[in-house]
């Protein structure tokens, strides 16, 4: 449309973006508290020896139901440490195998994926959940695998979502010059980044997204058009 620039790639956050923020926090972030206590119970001569993650993240503790209680009170407290991610990305792991977790990707998501690569556009992912947890969703939606029209995934290892190195690191990464790449999101101190960084940004509006402040971002209600 008028009000956005030629870009030769993408990079879409995921909740609220290209999944419903529902989906986020009613199925998701409940599956991972109701099962969080017997993952950590089965699993935790593993997680030892990624302690100093845990430490450096405030999720310390001695004992499976220590690190349990911990990781819910992050999660009340929507905290989006890299390894609180990491660990609901494996937690989850086991509900998209069974078939319990299905992703609810918003309808236009597919088509919009699949144009982007028809006419030859990069499209990645930058999200505050883990890639593990990233190619999990987008390898398990209802309409399917979308993973192959996916080029990459980046997260918080890359850096925060409201700093501007953060994007500037993951242009690099594209192999894009930031005015290249058109960064589509729900936050709008994410798309101020983003353009501090060099890349045009746009504003999703979608259904049960939370209001935003005052702006001057491009605004969708869905990637078509875009």
């Amino acid at each position: 449309m008028s009000d956005l620039r030629p870009y030769d790639a993408l990079l879409l956050d995921i909740e609220g973006t290209t999944t419903s923020i529902a989906f986020v926090y009613d199925v998701l972030f409940p599956y991972a508290r109701a099962h969080v206590s017997s993952f950590l119970e089965g699993n935790w001569g593993s997680l030892l020896a990624e302690r100093k993650l845990f430490d450096d993240a405030g999720l310390a503790a001695e004992t499976p139901s220590q690190l349990a209680a911990t990781v819910l009170s992050q999660m009340d407290a929507d905290l989006k440490t890299t390894a609180l991610k990491s660990l609901q990305g494996r937690i989850w792991a086991a509900g998209y195998a069974d078939g319990t977790l299905l992703a609810d990707v918003f309808d236009d998501v597919p088509g919009a994926l699949r144009r982007w690569c028809d006419e030859g556009k990069v499209v990645c992912i930058y999200s505050s959940g883990s890639v593990a947890a990233q190619r999990l969703l987008f390898g398990h939606t209802h309409h399917g695998s979308l993973m192959p029209l996916l080029s990459g995934f980046f997260d918080t290892t890359t850096g925060p979502k409201r700093e501007a190195e953060s994007y500037r690191d993951i242009a690099a990464a594209m192999g894009f010059a930031p005015g290249q790449i058109l960064f589509a999101t729900d936050v709008v101190p994410e798309a101020d980044a983003a353009v501090a960084a060099g890349m045009q940004a746009v504003i999703m509006d979608r259904p049960g997204n939370r209001p935003q402040p005052a702006h001057e971002h491009a605004v969708r209600d869905s990637f078509e058009g875009i």
